[in-house]
Parts: structure tokens; sequence; C-alpha cells
């Protein structure tokens, strides 16, 4: 049997996922747990964890989030929140 190592912006990719399709069956309830989650996460994890949470789980959940005309602010909380402004910023939009 092989060893399938998953790195954490793997694992981040796959928990956005899980995000994502709580808010498609318009569970969201179990989409903000996981925002809190992702949060928690965000704000006691390794820099490699707080990287792959900003860089991959806000980036996915945030843009599929606006093509669903979802309101961002109101789902994320403050740290995330925080931080999809900052990407926002960063890319000039």
């Amino acid at each position: 049997m092989k060893n399938h190592v998953k790195t954490v912006s793997t694992k981040a990719a796959q928990f956005a996922e899980i995000t994502k399709a709580f808010i498609k069956q318009g569970n969201i309830n179990r989409a903000r747990k996981c925002l809190e989650i992702a949060e928690l996460l965000f704000t006691t994890g390794s820099n490699e964890t707080k990287n792959a949470i900003g860089n991959v789980y806000v980036f996915s959940v945030s843009t599929f989030m606006e093509i669903r005309n979802c309101r961002v602010a109101n789902l994320f909380p403050p740290q995330l929140s925080k931080e999809y402004v900052s990407q926002i910023n960063a890319t000039g939009v």
C-alpha cells in the first residue's frame, strides 16, 4: 500500500471544497462552522497552516462566493475577512 502524504495546501483545498459544498446545499450553518474552524487554524496555526488557509482556502471560498453573489463580509469571521480584504487590495481589484 502506498503512503499518500497530503500537503497542508492540499488539505486546505479539500476543506474549501467541503465549505463550498455546504454553501451550494444551502447549509449555511455548516458552512459557518467550517469558516470558524478555518479562522481558528488561521489565527493559531503554524506559519505553513496560516499561509495555506490564507492563500488557498480564503481565495477559493471567496472566489466561489463572489461568483454566486454571496456576501463574503457576512459569512467570513473577522480575521478571514481581513485576509480577504488584503487579498483584494493586493490584486488591485
